[in-house]
C-alpha cells in the first residue's frame, strides 16, 4: 500500500512539530495563562497558540480532509462530516505535566482512514524525539535534526514472578492500583504524562502493557499512538478484547471521548494479564 503521506508532506510534518514542540519548551519557562475546560482538565494560552499553528498548516496541505483539533471545540463536528481522511491533533498531550515543568508532554498528530488509526506522529520536546509511522507505513525515529531511523519495536522479557512491568496513569494507579497488585503481585507500575509516550513505553520493551481505565482519553489523544502501536504489532483492545473502535457508536460525540476501557499490549502480556486486571477491575 502507499505511505499515507508522500514524503514532501511527510519532510514537512516532522519539520513544524519539531518547531511547535521547540516552541512549547521554550514558553514552558515564561509565564503562561491556565484555565480550566472540566474538572481536573486544564488548558494553557501555550495549547491554543500551537493549536492555531498546527491547524493552519495542516488545513494548507490536506485540503480536502477533515481536522480536528484539541482547543477548537467547533473542529469537533468534522467528525459528523463523513470525512474518508480525518487528522486529530493534540498540541500539548500531558497539559498537567506541560503546566508544572516536568518532561513527559508530547506534541500529537493521528490520522484516521475509514475510522481507523493509519499514520500517527508522537515529538517529545524535551527529548527532541520524533516517533512517527502507521501499519501499513512502518515506524520511523529521528533525535534532533539527525537523520530518520527505523524504530524498532521491542518486545519486553515475559511476565514473571518478579518482572511485570506495566504503564498506569496517575488517576488509574490511585483507583485501582491496589486491587491490580491483589491479582498481579508482580506488578511494577510506571506512568509517564502523555498517553502518546506511554504507549511509545510499551513498543520500545520499556513496559509490557498500557492499562487506561478512567474514560477520559479522546480520539486526539489516541488516533496517533495507537496507529504506532499497531504498526508494532502490539494488541489494542479493551478488557473483554474487543478491538478498539473509532467509531460514532463507541464515542461520546460531544467530546469524542472513548466509551471502552483501553489495553495497549504486547500479545504474550495481554494474554498473562487479561483476565486478572478484568478480575481486579470488577472488584475494585
Amino acid at each position: 500500500m502507499m505511505p499515507p503521506v508522500s514524503a514532501e508532506q511527510a519532510q514537512l510534518i516532522r519539520t513544524l512539530l519539531r518547531q511547535v514542540g521547540q516552541q512549547a519548551k521554550r514558553m514552558a519557562t515564561q509565564p503562561f495563562d491556565v484555565s480550566a475546560k472540566g474538572p481536573e482538565d486544564f488548558v494553557t494560552s501555550v495549547d491554543r497558540a500551537l493549536d492555531r499553528q498546527l491547524s493552519t498548516q495542516f488545513r494548507t496541505w490536506f485540503p480536502d480532509d477533515g481536522l480536528i483539533t484539541e482547543e477548537n471545540a467547533q473542529s469537533v463536528q468534522a467528525f459528523r462530516q463523513s470525512h474518508v481522511r480525518l487528522w486529530l491533533i493534540d498540541p500539548i498531550d500531558g497539559t498537567e505535566d506541560f503546566m508544572r515543568g516536568r518532561p513527559n508532554y508530547a506534541v500529537m498528530v493521528g490520522l484516521l482512514q475509514n475510522n481507523q488509526p493509519i499514520a500517527g506522529w508522537v515529538y517529545s520536546p524535551v527529548r527532541d524525539q520524533l516517533y512517527w509511522g502507521g501499519p501499513h507505513w512502518g515506524l520511523f525515529q529521528t533525535t534532533g535534526p539527525s537523520p530518520v531511523q527505523p524504530l524498532l519495536a521491542q518486545p519486553p522479557p515475559p511476565p514473571s514472578s518478579d518482572f511485570c512491568p506495566i504503564m498506569i496513569g496517575e488517576r488509574d494507579r490511585k483507583n485501582y492500583g491496589t486491587v491490580l497488585k491483589r491479582q498481579i503481585p508482580a506488578a511494577q507500575f510506571q506512568g509517564l504524562g502523555s498517553f502518546g509516550l506511554k504507549v511509545m513505553e510499551v513498543i520500545q520493551g520499556r513496559a509490557g502493557l498500557y492499562l487506561y481505565l478512567n474514560g477520559r482519553v479522546k480520539l486526539w489523544d489516541t488516533t496517533g499512538p495507537l496507529a504506532l502501536a499497531r504498526a508494532a504489532g502490539l494488541v489494542c483492545c479493551d478488557l473483554e478484547g474487543k478491538a478498539l473502535q473509532f467509531t460514532a457508536d463507541q464515542l461520546n460525540l460531544e467530546t469524542l471521548a472513548h466509551q471502552q476501557a483501553i489495553l495497549v499490549a504486547w500479545p504474550h502480556y495481554f494474554e498473562a494479564l487479561q483476565q486478572p486486571i478484568q478480575a481486579a477491575v470488577s472488584a475494585a
